[in-house]
């Protein structure tokens, strides 16, 4: 069954500031429970204002994207468990709409969807809040382009741009493997781009900020959004390099 056309709630207004609530509705024993979808509905507004808050600030280092969050409240599209909230921040309208006309209608079909390209992502979970940038195997087309350009100009600014992400992680699916950003080798690469194949298995480069219940820290302070947003800039280059656009074209080029 399709999922429905998707519409976001409006966007928290003033400061943002995360509260021991935007955790606990999304814990193991509260994510099925519907009584905290208002609760959850707060967090998923935080989320959304963070990540439309910082999509000018986007913009200006390249990256022409829009935000949309993921369901509050359990359905048959998230298995009827809310154990994650998360903003992505994908392709505009402008660009699915040129990436369809090379692609054709079939292999485009459902772009609209935020798994269906190479987004941005800020979420939060019960123990920990995440930035990261994700490529699912159903947008082969963005990872065939990550891996034709490194096989057309070869691994050294891939190598360089993961490198200048010290504190983020390079994860392949659902690999137990670690490849940390900062410290990343050549033959390390090399290796993760072996196995890796777009279509089957996803990429991320994630930063994790564990918060456990007792101990969420700087999480609840004032200026954590503002860290976040930082955070998700750092990725700007990763993203320009990796994702498909007309000035990153080796899906199919001219």
């Amino acid at each position: 069954m399709p999922a429905p056309k998707h519409t976001d709630p409006k966007p928290l207004s003033g400061p943002i500031l995360f509260e021991e609530g935007d955790f606990h509705g999304v814990s193991d024993g509260l994510a099925r429970d519907p009584q905290y979808n208002d609760r959850r509905l707060i967090a998923r507004r935080k989320l959304l204002a963070l990540g439309k808050g910082a999509l000018p600030k986007l913009s200006e280092a390249g990256a022409q994207l829009e935000c949309r969050t993921s369901l509050h409240n359990p359905s048959q599209y998230n298995g009827n468990k809310v154990s994650r909230l998360w903003a992505y921040l994908m392709r505009v309208k402008a660009d699915k709409k040129e990436l369809k006309s090379i692609l054709g209608r079939d292999l485009a079909k459902d772009l609209d969807s935020a798994y269906k390209n190479a987004y941005l992502c800020v979420a939060i979970e019960a123990e920990a809040l995440e930035v990261s940038m994700r490529i699912h195997p159903d947008a082969w087309y963005d990872g065939q382009n990550l891996k034709k350009r490194v096989a057309a100009e070869g691994k050294a600014e891939l190598l360089s741009l993961l490198n200048e992400l010290q504190g983020f992680q390079l994860k392949m699916h659902d690999w137990q493997g670690e490849w940390r950003c900062g410290d990343i080798t050549p033959e390390r690469l090399e290796e993760f781009l072996g196995y890796w194949t777009p279509g089957e298995h996803s990429f991320a480069v994630e930063q994790r900020f564990p918060c456990p219940k007792g101990a969420r820290g700087p999480a609840l302070e004032e200026g954590a959004a503002e860290h976040l947003e930082a955070e998700l800039l750092r990725l700007v280059p990763l993203y320009r390099y990796t994702a498909w656009s007309e000035e990153s074209n080796f899906l199919f080029p001219s």
